[in-house]
């Protein structure tokens, strides 16, 4: 779809309505994470150059429509003005916004007291996205990871104002589109995870658009239970057999390949240093009752990422076994590092986000050479189930 960035627009001696995600963690009032605010600085110095004076809507917690003092984002201020290198005015309620002082409006950059106090933000009231908009003259959303929210300052404000994407969604959505809109083949994906559940929408979409879909992890068992093989105390998902086998079904009818992991490393106990077996999976294995597939074995490793080597295009969705476990961390970090080695070579664009995604790769030490990670979570797997997100629609 077609959306205005920053570089569309003159913002000279203009407010920039500036939706950002500075939800980070916190803990005894510091901040202990910064990669949300560093991820905006691109947006907020482009705004400066180009004249602008940013004024930050962003939400800090879930105070659900009320004051909460805990989740009041003065506590991010002293992290975003060391990143930003610049001093930034606090506004404590919306009313102060409307009427600034003299001091705030001589102001570098606003920023505007949690827009979650508002039980109109999350209702997307449109009173209060009429309201919301008299503090700007233009509208950029630089918040992917809350695109998927129909809220009043990531859709509702659109809808008032000459509207843009920031720096960040930019990145985002040129590279979701590059991985799925308009991938160069041959493309595949690796989806892994707990559970087949959270991600039904994902799969079915995704086996349209694939040539290759490497499932791993707690809902590869499923997957291989569909096909006959008994897993003993494995994670499956029983009651999504049928689903698993109709997801197959449509695959093949697509063309898409599905790989399932063909041995595994099978434990009676789960925890870190555990014994374990490497075991065939199959339609014919037969597990005892106490006995747990908890990571691909040595010939599924060696088979994924000899897949991996011949994609052009890889989308990257969850671990492959239970990674926060060594040994069971073996093929997400083999297939990680060896996705990060195709692309160093320039052999291959990867594209990954969502759930433990992020978590798995920097254990892997392999996220640093992936073309793009994203740590939208929510909307990233939206994005990949095919579904229209509202605050990326109202740009167009």
């Amino acid at each position: 779809m077609a959306w205005m960035k920053l570089d569309d627009l003159d913002l000279a001696g203009k407010r920039v309505l500036t939706r950002v995600d500075i939800n980070v963690p916190v803990q005894n009032g510091v901040v202990t994470d910064d990669t949300r605010i560093q991820r905006i600085i691109p947006t907020i110095e482009a705004i400066l150059a180009k004249g602008g004076t940013p004024v930050l809507l962003a939400h800090f917690g879930r105070p659900k429509g009320r004051v909460v003092l805990d989740m009041s984002l003065r506590v991010v201020l002293p992290a975003l003005e060391a990143a930003l290198g610049h001093s930034v005015a606090f506004i404590e309620t919306l009313e102060a916004a409307e009427n600034l002082p003299q001091e705030a409006r001589a102001a570098e950059i606003i920023l505007i007291e949690n827009i979650r106090f508002h039980p109109g933000e999350e209702a997307n009231e449109p009173e209060f996205a009429k309201r919301l908009a008299g503090l700007g003259d233009v509208y950029c959303n630089d918040a992917f990871s809350v695109a998927h929210r129909a809220h009043a300052s990531t859709e509702g404000v659109a809808h008032h104002l000459p509207a843009c994407a920031g720096r960040l969604m930019q990145a985002e959505l040129e590279a979701l589109e590059g991985a799925l809109s308009q991938p160069k083949h041959p493309v595949g994906a690796v989806v892994g995870g707990a559970k087949v559940s959270s991600k039904l929408d994902l799969l079915s979409n995704l086996v349209e658009k694939l040539d290759v879909l490497i499932i791993g992890g707690g809902m590869a068992n499923t997957f291989l239970m569909a096909k006959g093989a008994q897993l003993g105390g494995s994670l499956v998902e029983a009651d999504l057999l049928e689903t698993a086998r109709e997801i197959m079904i449509k695959a093949e009818t697509r063309g898409c390949r599905i790989i399932l992991p063909v041995d595994g490393l099978v434990s009676r106990e789960f925890k870190a240093g555990a014994a374990f077996e490497t075991v065939a999976l199959n339609e014919n294995t037969a597990l005892e009752a106490d006995q747990m597939v908890l990571d691909a074995g040595p010939e599924a490793i060696r088979i994924i990422t000899d897949e991996i080597a011949k994609l052009n295009t890889l989308i990257w969705n969850g671990p492959l076994g239970a990674f926060e476990i060594a040994p069971f961390d073996t093929a997400t970090v083999a297939a990680a590092r060896a996705a990060a080695c195709e692309t160093k070579a320039g052999n291959l664009i990867t594209v990954a986000g969502g759930g433990d995604t992020v978590a798995a790769l920097n254990q892997a030490r392999a996220a640093d050479d992936f073309s793009y990670i994203s740590t939208a979570g929510g909307a990233f797997l939206e994005w990949m189930e095919g579904k229209a997100l509202p605050g990326v629609a109202a740009l167009g």
